[in-house]
């Protein structure tokens, strides 16, 4: 499997987006802990990474709520069940991890719940950030925790946005 990558500048820091030729597999914020070193060859052109890059620029800019791209992370089926369930976690919204784990169907795993979300390759488009402590304190995130604040904060605004604007319309 060919896999290729390009970093951008974000609001929080470079951004290190890789992918496959379909699909984009991994999102890795500056001093992700955790995050693998993957052997990949630096493509500015690749489509499936010029769209991320676009709609993260979007995302950051304030003109995006949601994304469109094709995901392809790598991970077990129980990671990938959760991965899947942090997509439908509403912008402006934070979940326990005890609710993302009577979500999944597992609720008395929600460490289990919580190892599978910490292990989440795709930051920011899985929004794993959106994931909270049962008293709604902003526990570990792999890219940093004032990184969670921000993006927890920035879709605040964001959602203030869009509903100012449905508001005008």
């Amino acid at each position: 499997m060919n896999l290729f990558t390009l970093t951008m500048k974000s609001p929080v820091g470079p951004v290190r987006l890789y992918a496959t030729e379909e699909a984009l597999t991994a999102i890795y914020l500056e001093n992700h802990k955790g995050a693998p070193v993957l052997a990949a060859s630096e493509r500015e052109d690749h489509p499936v990474l010029r769209a991320a890059r676009s709609q993260l620029e979007e995302y950051f800019a304030g003109e995006r709520v949601s994304f469109d791209l094709p995901l392809g992370p790598m991970g077990t089926p129980f990671q990938q069940s959760v991965w899947a369930a942090l997509r439908e976690i509403p912008l402006g919204v934070t979940w326990s991890y005890a609710q993302l784990a009577r979500h999944v169907g597992r609720a008395g795993a929600a460490r289990a719940v919580g190892a599978a979300n910490g292990k989440n390759p795709l930051s920011i488009i899985v929004p794993c950030h959106r994931v909270v402590g049962s008293d709604g304190t902003l526990t570990g995130y792999a890219g940093g925790v004032p990184t969670k604040q921000w993006l927890l904060e920035h879709e605040r605004k964001l959602l203030a946005g869009s509903a100012s604007a449905a508001r005008a319309g």
